[in-house]
């Protein structure tokens, strides 16, 4: 099996997103290829095989037809450079089921780039799911860094470890995130953050071609008071202030613009802003929604890869 041929089963649904490019959108295999990040000859193959298995018929016969029309709505409506939409299973609309299997997808494409490069990348369930999805590959020209830690102010950590586990996965040399996700006070961050090290971490993480984040809701399922970075009594605070969403750590508002105090001034992540790199965030589900519109009104996220349901109440 040559480095773009798709895994088997995942041919299926290649296969009818080619088809629905070429049949309905009109894309040509040069076209076709490119967004599927696979050769030309792939591509083609692609669409014969969607004629093969009947997923041609008019239109292309498969759930994924729709997820395509979706994703072409919300990245010309957002302005995205790429939107991956998976269908919702039926009984769980709000479940991460499929995203990994996407999110894995967009990654490898990043990563079968030659030519060495930096992947930034935060934490989060989504993105660990993308990551147990990445086929083993060997990317020792490739560096991970992490765009935050995993661990909190009394020392506590995450499940969710994403940086450490992708270079794990392709062979890759990994530039972990030392410092705790908030500190203290904001007179302790802007100590920490004046040190050598934190800034050479912050400088390489700049240069990332490319990032992948999560994006968290602020409320009371929100990943960091589940995981015990943040008090109860700090994201009420934060949903006073007008917070819905987190990146990285960094809380914004329904427009996407990051909030002046509170637990901001006390982050430590690798700041959002002023990358000019994609930026793909990987999340779904009701209570998640507003959280991704404000990311994707405020261009925090430039890139992403969510679940139908979650892609109708966007357009909404």
């Amino acid at each position: 099996m040559t480095s773009d041929s798709p895994q088997p089963d995942r041919r299926i649904d290649l296969a009818a997103r080619a088809g629905w490019l070429y049949y309905v959108a009109g894309y040509r295999q040069d076209g076709i290829a490119e967004h599927l990040g696979v050769s030309r000859q792939t591509a083609q193959r692609l669409v014969a095989l969607a004629v093969e298995e009947k997923l041609v018929n008019v239109r292309v016969d498969h759930p994924i037809s729709r997820c395509m029309e979706l994703a072409g709505t919300l990245r010309s409506r957002y302005g995205l450079c790429a939107c991956e939409i998976v269908p919702s299973p039926p009984n769980a609309p709000d479940a991460i089921t499929g995203l990994g299997a996407a999110g894995a997808a967009v990654m490898e494409r990043e990563l079968k780039v030659a030519e060495p490069r930096i992947l930034a990348v935060g934490t989060g369930r989504a993105l660990r799911s993308c990551v147990e999805e990445l086929s083993p590959m060997s990317c020792p020209q490739h560096r991970i860094v992490a765009l935050l830690s995993h661990v909190g102010a009394d020392g506590s950590a995450s499940r969710y470890n994403v940086g450490e586990r992708m270079a794990e996965r392709v062979d890759a040399a990994l530039y972990p995130a030392w410092l705790p996700i908030y500190s203290r006070s904001a007179e302790d961050r802007e100590m920490l953050q004046r040190l050598d090290f934190v800034k050479r971490h912050v400088a390489l993480a700049r240069r990332a071609a490319v990032r992948f984040v999560g994006i968290g809701s602020i409320g009371a399922d929100a990943a960091m008071l589940a995981d015990g970075f943040l008090s109860a009594d700090e994201v009420a605070s934060l949903q006073a202030a007008g917070g819905v969403g987190e990146i990285t750590g960094f809380v914004f508002d329904r427009e996407g613009a990051l909030l002046p105090a509170g637990a901001n001034a006390r982050v430590n992540s690798v700041p959002l802003a002023g990358t000019g790199v994609p930026v793909y965030g990987v999340a779904a589900g009701r209570s998640k929604v507003a959280a991704i519109r404000g990311a994707l009104l405020g261009r925090l996220i430039t890139g992403l890869v969510t679940n139908e349901r979650t892609a109708e109440s966007l357009l909404r």
